[in-house]
């Protein structure tokens, strides 16, 4: 429900030809803005032949470049800032595994804007003023944490600053502070889940009555698992850190058909993820996004990696992206067939025996590539459940998906956790 009286909501009550116009208006300023200001946007701007003078309707951005997060890596750290480095208030940080990490630079009106955002999506997720929110994603250079915080604090609620880990300690204070709403990876909210029961605490009892869930891919069937077991109305946030943070977009409680892209600040586009050719709306592809109103680090034409596609909007004016489906580089071929991690949570959380957390496993036998998918089971599971499970998991992959992969049942926990999620892929191909 929008609030009439709030500053927010200004962009959310546009009409679609007032909303066009604005987005029109704010894409030539960024582009003008990055040219001017990042010397990497200048250079690329002028080998791809086009200047922002070039932009006068939202198709001419398809003329301008792509930014890539290795385009980051290599201005690492402070290269693609767009303002002076003493009007950048705070700096986050991608963790790196890969290599460089990612840095990005927030003004004080980034930090404001971010607030807002985040804002704007607790109360679309149905948050209100006064509110308590138990915030569980990491605090520190991950944008999760501190972005949650700030916005549900720039709603008007009272925020639990928990962190992640510590899980029986979190389960303490959700039963002794009552918070109506958590924020936290739906991979470890299932692992709270898990607490609860050991614990002999009935889920389905506690003051929460919302989960605004982000930072990883998830399905519907995840959903459903968590809405049965904690009846609460489980929504979908989406961000990256290159673009603000959590805060992008948001599901709608009221109608949990997809995330409403906050379109007055960040502008999307679908690609082909080989051609980079933009798709048509409804066509599922890779997920680009263009800043509109950043200062410290705007984005031109920022390839997510993310699959997804663009719809109309429902309960706002703004487009909806779908759930995210699962990255382009995430995507695994093996022995010519392509599989996506999404594709065996489904089978997993349909597995009796198993928790909901999983890892895939790529090593190389000879010349053929295989898999093993690991899985950990439930703390009540029997030796027997172990073995049972990990045959239905293998068959369930080699029908649905068409390909033959190795299961292993590992103990409860014991699948190594960042930041509260587990990482999903695991390659142990030797390289060349």
């Amino acid at each position: 429900m929008l609030d009439a009286t709030d500053p927010r909501d200004e962009g959310e009550r546009l009409g679609l030809d007032e909303l066009r116009a604005l987005q029109r208006e704010r894409l030539r300023a960024s582009l003008r803005h990055a040219y001017t200001h990042v010397p990497f946007y200048r250079a690329a701007f002028d080998k791809a032949g086009v200047h922002p003078d070039d932009c006068r309707e939202l198709a001419d951005l398809a003329r301008f470049p792509f930014t890539t997060k290795s385009d980051l890596r290599e201005n690492y750290p402070y290269g693609m800032f767009a303002v002076p480095r003493e009007r950048v208030r705070r700096i986050h940080a991608s963790s790196g595994t890969t290599g460089r990490p990612t840095v990005v630079g927030y003004t004080e009106n980034d930090l404001s804007l971010w607030a807002d955002m985040v804002a704007r999506s607790i109360r679309a997720a149905g948050g209100r003023p006064g509110d308590t929110v138990h915030v569980a994603y990491g605090y520190g250079l991950f944008t999760g944490g501190l972005g949650a915080h700030y916005g549900a604090e720039r709603l008007g609620c009272t925020v639990v600053p928990a962190s992640g880990g510590m899980t029986s300690r979190q389960v303490q204070l959700i039963q002794d502070l009552k918070p109506g709403i958590i924020m936290v990876t739906p991979s470890y909210m299932l692992t709270l889940l898990d607490e609860f029961e050991r614990q002999g605490v009935d889920p389905r009892g506690t003051s929460l009555r919302v989960g605004i869930f982000g930072a990883e891919p998830w399905t519907e069937a995840m959903r459903r698992e968590i809405e049965e077991r904690f009846a609460i109305d489980a929504v979908d946030i989406y961000g990256l850190s290159e673009v603000i943070g959590p805060g992008v977009a948001q599901e709608c409680v009221e109608t949990k058909d997809g995330l409403h892209i906050w379109e007055d600040h960040f502008y999307p586009e679908i690609v082909d993820p080989l051609t980079g050719e933009v798709l048509p709306e409804g066509e599922e592809g890779e997920l680009v996004f263009t800043s509109l109103t950043k200062e410290a680090m705007p984005v031109i034409r920022y390839r997510t990696r993310d699959l997804t596609r663009l719809l109309p909007g429902t309960a706002r004016v703004f487009r909806r992206m779908r759930k995210v489906t699962g990255r382009s580089d995430d995507m695994v071929i093996l022995r010519g067939v392509n599989l996506f991690p999404t594709q065996i949570e489904e089978i997993v959380l349909r597995t009796p025996g198993v928790a909901p957390h999983f890892q895939l496993r790529l090593t190389r036998e000879g010349r053929l590539d295989a898999l093993t998918v690991r899985a950990e089971a439930r703390p009540d599971a029997t030796p027997e459940d172990r073995d049972t499970a990990a045959r239905a998991i293998a068959a369930a992959v080699k029908d649905g998906v068409g390909v033959s992969v190795a299961v292993e049942v590992v103990d409860p926990e014991s699948l190594e956790r960042s930041v509260g999620k587990i990482r999903r892929i695991v390659d142990l191909r030797p390289r060349g």
